[in-house]
Order: structure tokens, then sequence, then C-alpha cells
């Protein structure tokens, strides 16, 4: 998930009854629910790079053991800082810190699991890729669920009023007005920003704030799961209309799209080919053709021979519906390689690259 979702996350628990559960369980559970991207910083080292070092490392099971202890010291360090700095006693207590360093990181990987990027739970011992194929790497459902509390938590000065206000109109117009969002998403999101508008002149949120909180995150887990239910039926739909014309793949991809849990895009490979569809629950005929088929491209020594540059060997790792174009060059070949998860052609989308070889097949 993005960044946002992660931080109103950690922040929504925080509102909970585990926020009082010692001194600093806010930034305890906020900084946790954010750790395991410490390897987004790889990003500026290279696209290549970041595509085979996220999502690994710091989202695996040995992060997961370390990175709670490391943000317990941390926490504890800085409790002691600002308590020296006022003339006054720490308070953080390690014990319940750590607990909630845990329950915060560990929401990470779980969030990110929900999309089709997947996340590599058994690093750094297997890199192995699980999908959950469930959520839009940026859901507003999620935002909104999320973003109730942490709005009513957070809005006590006029000043804090007015950025609310501005960052809500601007997320609105974000939904809204996007392409694929359908008529009624557009009014359940108005209608959740009119709740949590009512919900903050009513006069007795403040007692209710925890139990807010917990209502909030737990539907949230209700609709990731509800998600992920309709992705596995999706998929099954999508086999069993292929079936009827005779047609096996070899995989199914149904990826959720924005704002509309009632439609999946759909990615069929059938080994030599991906061939694009859309399923909506809603519509009398619920699958139909979306885009024209694309060729998964060739394979053998030039394209083995190609996955063996150095400046794709993070694209390698990444990849789950790779699609390869050879071109024969004067000097060699050109081999275009792509991830038809975040593209409908070859050569274009997310993770795109290029190697140039000579006519023995070495890197150029």
């Amino acid at each position: 998930m993005d960044p946002i979702a992660h931080t109103l996350i950690g922040a929504s628990l925080a509102e909970t009854p585990l926020g009082r559960r010692t001194a600093m369980a806010a930034p305890t559970l906020i900084f946790g629910a954010n750790a395991p991207d410490l390897d987004a910083a790889t990003i500026f080292l290279g696209n290549n790079l970041s595509l085979g070092f996220r999502r690994g490392w710091t989202h695996g099971v040995l992060a997961m053991a370390v990175l709670p202890i490391a943000l317990t010291g941390l926490i504890l360090l800085l409790d002691r800082i600002v308590a020296r700095a006022r003339g006054v006693e720490a308070r953080a207590r390690a014990g319940p810190v750590l607990a909630l360093a845990y329950l915060g990181v560990l929401t990470h990987p779980a969030l990110d699991w929900l999309n089709t990027y997947g996340v590599r739970f058994l690093m750094p011992f297997d890199g192995t890729w699980f999908y959950g194929d469930a959520l839009f790497i940026i859901d507003p459902w999620v935002w909104l669920l999320a973003g109730t509390t942490v709005v009513l938590a957070h809005t006590r000065s006029r000043a804090s009023i007015a950025g609310w206000l501005a960052l809500g109109v601007a997320v609105t117009s974000l939904v809204t007005g996007f392409p694929g969002t359908q008529p009624p998403a557009r009014l359940l999101w108005v209608a959740g920003i009119a709740a949590i508008v009512g919900l903050r002149l009513w006069g007795g949120w403040q007692r209710q704030l925890p139990r807010v909180a917990t209502i909030c995150l737990v539907s949230i887990g209700v609709y990731a799961v509800l998600m992920a239910s309709l992705s596995i039926l999706a998929e099954r739909h999508v086999r069993a209309w292929l079936a009827e014309r005779d047609d096996r793949p070899v995989a199914v991809m149904a990826s959720p799209v924005p704002a509309n849990p009632f439609r999946h895009d759909i990615l069929v490979d059938d080994g030599a080919h991906y061939h694009f569809l859309e399923l909506n629950w809603l519509a009398t005929e619920r699958i139909r053709i979306a885009a024209p088929a694309v060729d998964r491209g060739p394979s053998g020594p030039v394209v083995d021979a190609a996955l063996t540059a150095p400046h794709v060997r993070g694209v390698r790792t990444w990849m789950r519906f790779p699609a390869f174009v050879v071109e024969e060059t004067a000097a060699g070949y050109l081999v275009s390689i792509s991830d038809l998860r975040y593209a409908r052609r070859p050569g274009g989308g997310l993770g795109s690259a290029v190697v140039e070889l000579d006519h023995d097949l070495n890197v150029r």
C-alpha cells in the first residue's frame, strides 16, 4: 500500500485503547507501520536495484523479528532525550513499546501483500513472491476508514481544521474526478466525508473516539477479506468462462481497480499470449475483452542472455508476467523486457527495460 495508508493505519491504532498502554505509543505505532519501507531509499540508486530489493529484506521474516527491537530502542532513547530536555522522568515502558512496535511493523507487509505487486515474506531465506491481488495500491476506502479516526483526533484547532478541510477537498476531487470512478462510488465517498464532518460536529465524539477507531480498523479488515474473496471468485469465474471456450490458461490474475470493488481487470496467460479482460459483477455481460491480446514473446538463448544483463537483475527478480520483444540489428539484438501487470503492450510500464546484445549474445 501507499505510505499514506500505512501512516493512517498506525495513527488509527494509536487512537484505540492500545494507545493508552504506554507513553510514546502513537509514534511507536506510526513509525512501526512505516518501518519496512526503509528499502524505498533504493529508488535513488536506480529503478532496477529498487525493483530487486523492494518488499524483500525489510519485509521478510528476519526484518519482522529485528525491526521492532530496533524501533523499541529508538523510541526509548527518544523518550529519554525528551524527558531530560523537559526535566522529567522518562515515561515509556519497554515491554508495551516492544509489543506495539511488533504490531505496527507487522501491519506493513500484511497490507502490502494485498496488492498485485506482492511481497517476499520469507526473505532473506527464500525469495518467493506472495500476491493477495485484493486491493489497488492506493485504495480510497482504506484512506476514508483509517482517516476518519485521525481527522477526529487531530482537528482541535482552527489551523488543523482548515488543513484537513483543504486536504479533504483535494482528495475528494481526486477520487470523484478519476475517470474509472463510477457514480455510486462518488456518492459513497461524499457520504463518507459527510459522516466524518457530522461526527466532528457531534459533541460526543471525543468520548467515543477509541470505539470509532476500533470500528474503522475492523471495517478495514472485513473490507480486505471481502476484496480478497472477490478476487479469488473473479479468477475462478474467468477460468470457468475460458473452460467453456476450451481454453486452459497457464495463469490468471484478477487485479483490483481504484474505488470500484465490483470490477476487476483480468490478465490471462495462455503460455504464448496475454489476454486482457474486464470482469464487472454488476454488468449484464460480466466478462468482456478489454484490449487486444499481445504475444508473450520468444524464449531461447537470446532472451536468456538478455536476462543476465546486470541492469535487469532486479527486473528479473520482480517480474511476474514477463513479455519480450527481440529485434535483430546490425550489431546484434535488441531485447525489450516488460511486465504486463502494469502495461498493455510490450516495452512499456513499470519495470520495462532494454538490453543490447552482440551477435555472440554478449551484453553490450
